[in-house]
């Protein structure tokens, strides 16, 4: 009797511990708001991330952002300061950054980084904490002008502040939990908590379609407040289109093209072109080849 008692008391706490995970989840999920109050609007940014120590997260993305460096530039691979790109990347990222502060407080404080790789690679990126990276492939293969370089850095940068890497990683971190403790429910031993992990590690190669419409619309608006032209994204996505049609970029390996991205900037593209004309010092109606 007691051994039965002791299994069915087993039983029920791994219950409990399920629910009491499951409960955790939908609480962390609520959002918090931050943002601007005019603009481009998106969805609040989840507060899951929070389960992540920013500084930490920040610490390794420094540490693997130098390593990068390091081997660079041991390979003459690494832009010296006075590349002509290199001064071109800075100054747009010096004319987009103040505007970006206003979606995450906190990044005012990083230590924000601008390089360019020189690489045939079609990517870019931006790492908690600010370390942003080009390769010469994406500016030089889709001849990107300066609203489109725009456009790309303030993607990159919006997944930065909106900590979808954070997100990811509590994700991950509570599926996990959830496979072991459901795992351990009902038996299964290690071979659930295996074949869940695996299908996390796939998972976690790249952010959601939600994060990166979320990226799409916050850096268009950052970059348009900067002055640059949001139509960019439109051209940008186009050429990128052009150039995925003999084989793939590794920019698309983690950031799915297609015409329904382009249906959320144009369906998001007057919010930002008002922003645009406010920098420009004119209304939308004057701007050049605008269209109602």
């Amino acid at each position: 009797m007691r051994d039965q008692m002791t299994v069915l008391l087993s039983s029920n706490f791994k219950r409990y511990l399920l629910f009491s995970l499951i409960t955790l989840l939908g609480a962390c999920s609520s959002s918090s708001r931050v943002g601007p109050t005019d603009g481009v609007r998106v969805g609040d940014s989840s507060s899951l991330k929070e389960m992540v120590p920013a500084s930490q997260l920040e610490a390794s993305a420094t540490r693997q952002y130098n390593s990068m460096k390091q081997k660079a530039s041991q390979k003459n691979a690494l832009a010296p300061d006075n590349h002509p790109q290199v001064i071109r990347l800075r100054a747009i990222s010096k004319k987009i950054l103040p505007h970006a502060y206003a979606w995450n407080p906190e990044s005012q404080a990083w230590k924000w980084e601008v390089n360019l790789f020189i690489s045939d690679e079609v990517n870019a990126f931006c790492m908690p904490g600010g370390k942003i990276a080009f390769y010469t492939g994406i500016i030089e293969k889709l001849k990107l002008n300066d609203d489109e370089v725009a456009t790309v850095m303030g993607h990159e940068i919006a997944h930065a502040l909106r900590e979808h890497a954070r997100d990811r990683i509590a994700k991950a971190q509570l599926s996990n939990l959830g496979a072991s403790v459901l795992s351990s429910a009902l038996g299964l031993g290690n071979l659930g908590g295996q074949a869940l992990g695996q299908g996390l590690q796939i998972l976690g190669l790249s952010f959601s379609r939600a994060d990166e419409r979320d990226a799409d619309l916050v850096g268009m608006d950052i970059a348009a407040r900067a002055g640059y032209d949001p139509r960019a994204g439109i051209s940008l996505w186009q050429k990128m289109g052009q150039l995925s049609k003999d084989k793939q970029p590794e920019w698309l390996s983690t950031h799915p093209s297609g015409d329904s991205r382009i249906y959320e900037i144009q369906k998001n593209i007057n919010e930002a072109l008002f922003l645009y004309a406010r920098a420009k010092n004119t209304t939308i109606d004057k701007l050049p080849n605008y269209k109602p």
